[in-house]
């Protein structure tokens, strides 16, 4: 009999799009996918494209908008206007629990629930249905080591008042207490729903992380020592990836202008679909792409607050933000874009040469299996602990010095585009990273680690629903 299964991810494009390369492995594996899908609670053009995108381009898997929580009769603007957004998107998450429940128990078979990592309140939900329950954890495992000793260590302590200084779990190499995110290490409301959340992950009866063992070969081992969750069994650790997008976009401009350019010779600088900028920093970008004298193209979106997905930001106006004439003085080497790119197409292009990222997971690994070397400015989330397994551990990219200091001067950028470029340092990289590349490949293909590793989560699937 056919398996069927539903995949929760939760809010935000960078939740979405990992969440549907894994339905594809599960129709790869013969399973019925169906995607229950929360809306944002404003309007947001960039999710209601990116489902638009998925639901085209993935017929064979049923994409189910959930219907709203009811509302709550004390707020008038939702709790927008007042309440942190990290809080404000768990407890949005938490009221979704009813109409998930209801969509459940509408299907007439459902034989696992796959959630994101910020749904865990749909752990009830699963329980109640006596349904098995899976996470998808969709950034590295490397993260994963590191977040599930922090939810479990001593509430007293504060890393704020840790600072610089290094911390050293399991999995991971010692890291600076304030690569943690920003939530975490400076004490924000988030911290307590984003830890209580990581809390919960050894309730599931396994997770499947988006990487490949000998990309992370430490933290793996770490997870599955129990290393990671001293005072709790750690479920099965599946490490099914690297699961990221085929592209297939051709029509579009920067496309068509790639081609027009040498082999290797491009800069991509992408941040991510909430990646935002001050004025002030663009400027500092656009100058040192400018005096670096290398081929680029750029991704500007609209300054705003890069931790709020809820406020949908308005296109950018690209005279106003950037260096009076910086466009014209440079249209023969570079192009910018508005707000969006087919990024894993651009990575992929023959004429990309570096790609400088906000360190994403997914763009993380939209790098690795294009070939290209990181140069690392993290932003937001976990990207500062995954700009240290990046540079530390993976010796895949290096780091934009200055973003911890809140802006990266042009000088900088300057120096290591020109660096990762021309000089023999960047060109080792490279090669470094085309041997990783290989290992991607290997490790999603048939006999390769990550597919016999969802083999076996299916097989223990199969074996729960027997007991």
């Amino acid at each position: 009999m056919k398996r069927s299964v539903v995949l929760y991810p939760g809010l935000g494009v960078g939740h979405l799009t990992p969440m549907v390369e894994l339905a594809k492995v599960f129709l790869h594996h013969g399973a019925a996918v169906t995607v229950a899908l929360v809306e944002p609670p404003t309007n947001s053009p960039d999710f209601s494209a990116a489902v638009a995108r998925a639901a085209a381009s993935n017929p064979s898997v049923t994409f189910h908008v959930l219907p709203p929580a009811p509302a709550d009769p004390s707020s008038s603007d939702g709790g927008i206007s007042s309440a942190h957004h990290i809080v404000l998107m768990f407890d949005y998450l938490k009221a979704m629990c009813a109409p998930l429940r209801d969509f459940l128990r509408s299907l007439p078979a459902v034989d696992a629930l796959v959630l994101d990592m910020f749904c865990g309140d749909a752990l009830d939900v699963a329980a109640e249905l006596n349904l098995p329950v899976y996470y998808f954890y969709a950034s590295g495992a490397g993260d994963l080591a590191v977040f599930l000793n922090l939810a479990r260590m001593d509430t007293r302590t504060t890393f704020a008042e840790l600072g610089d200084s290094l911390v050293s779990l399991p999995g991971a190499p010692p890291f600076k207490a304030s690569d943690l995110p920003k939530e975490i290490s400076q004490g924000s409301p988030g911290a307590k729903p984003i830890l209580g959340a990581l809390y919960r992950l050894p309730e599931a009866n396994g997770i499947l992380v988006n990487t490949f063992e000998s990309l992370e070969t430490r933290a793996v081992r770490a997870l599955r020592d129990g290393l990671c969750v001293p005072d709790h069994p750690t479920p099965p650790v599946y490490c099914i990836g690297p699961l990221v997008s085929e592209g297939g976009e051709k029509e579009h401009e920067c496309l068509r202008w790639l081609d027009t350019q040498p082999e290797n010779s491009v800069v991509f600088l992408s941040f991510g679909s909430m990646g935002t900028f001050p004025k002030k920093q663009l400027e500092e970008i656009a100058i040192g792409l400018e005096k670096s004298g290398q081929r680029f193209l750029w991704v500007v979106r609209s300054p705003g607050n890069p931790e709020d997905m809820l406020r949908p930001l308005p296109e950018p106006d690209l005279d106003a933000l950037l260096p009076e004439g910086f466009l014209g003085r440079t249209k023969d080497t570079g192009l910018v874009l508005k707000s969006w790119a087919p990024q894993v197409d651009v990575l992929r292009h023959r004429a990309t040469g570096a790609f400088v990222t906000h360190c994403g997971w997914n763009s993380t690994l939209e790098g690795i299996t294009a070939g290209l070397p990181l140069l690392c400015w993290p932003l937001y989330a976990e990207q500062r602990m995954n700009k240290v397994f990046i540079v530390e551990e993976m010796k895949l990219g290096v780091e934009m010095k200055g973003y911890n200091e809140e802006l990266v001067e042009a000088e900088e950028v300057e120096t290591k585009v020109r660096w990762v470029m021309e000089y023999e340092g960047g060109q080792a990289l490279r090669k470094r990273v085309a041997e990783v590349k290989g290992r991607a490949t290997e490790a999603i293909e048939e006999g390769g680690s990550s597919h016999a590793a969802f083999v076996e989560f299916l097989k223990d699937l199969d074996n729960m629903s027997l007991l």
